[in-house]
């Protein structure tokens, strides 16, 4: 998968340093990853959460942190839109981000 943008991946493991490394490794995950459908993400992250067809919400550090992902299958690109404490991703509306 292609992942757009780890930037923003970057910008919260300095503020969250104990996000660093699952973080580093999820991205490394997804890189190689060549999901096809939502049952695919779930198959290999079944604590994620999966709405609709492209919205994708992961758990990092256990249920510390949210991170929320667009995904196209058709074109293997992962849009990075959200990433936040728990508390945080409370305050968002996930379709929208």
């Amino acid at each position: 998968m292609w992942i757009i943008s780890r930037t923003i991946l970057r910008d919260f493991w300095k503020q969250y340093p104990d996000a660093e490394q699952p973080l580093k490794a999820w991205f490394r995950e997804a890189k190689l990853a060549e999901w096809q459908t939502p049952a695919q993400v779930k198959r290999q992250y079944r604590s994620t959460s999966v709405l609709g067809r492209e919205r994708v919400v992961f758990n990092i550090v256990g249920n510390k942190y949210r991170l929320v992902v667009a995904i196209k299958y058709a074109y293997q690109v992962v849009y990075i839109r959200f990433v936040g404490t728990h508390r945080q991703y409370d305050g968002i509306d996930v379709h929208e981000v």
